[in-house]
């Protein structure tokens, strides 16, 4: 399996506040129209999962697989060209700070690793920093 890492951010909320808001796909309502249209199209979801349209990639659609409360969420493809798993690593560092990081998981061979790695790579930084940002 080959993983892709963002980086660690750090958010000024407490290490509980960040997993209760992303362990409610729910409470990313609000942000949907902050994501830059050009790359993201028909994003829908629920409590549980998430629908995307991001260009050059196509329709993914992520559910929720396992909660380990207050440190991680992960995610798994239902839909998507390329299959993947998705974790989202909370820990505290103060009451009122925390880190976290993402990680993808997937399946590759060298030639797709060559194609994706870069864009996937980008892609993954874009979305911890939206994350790192929002209101918690």
């Amino acid at each position: 399996m080959t993983k892709f890492e963002s980086g660690v951010k750090t958010i000024p909320a407490s290490q509980e506040a960040v997993y209760e808001k992303l362990s409610d796909l729910n409470n990313l309502e609000k942000f949907k129209d902050s994501l830059p249209e050009d790359k993201v199209k028909n994003l829908s979801f629920d409590s549980e999962s998430i629908v995307i349209e991001a260009a050059p990639v196509g329709k993914i659609a992520l559910s929720i697989v396992e909660k380990d409360p207050c440190k991680c969420i992960k995610f798994a493809t239902t839909t998507s060209p390329l299959p993947f798993n998705l974790w989202i690593q909370i820990v505290p560092v103060t009451e009122t700070e925390c880190k976290m990081k993402l990680t993808i998981g997937m399946e590759l061979n060298p030639f797709m690793k060559g194609l994706v790695q870069k864009p996937l790579q980008e892609g993954l930084e874009k979305m911890a920093d939206m994350l790192s940002i929002i209101p918690y």
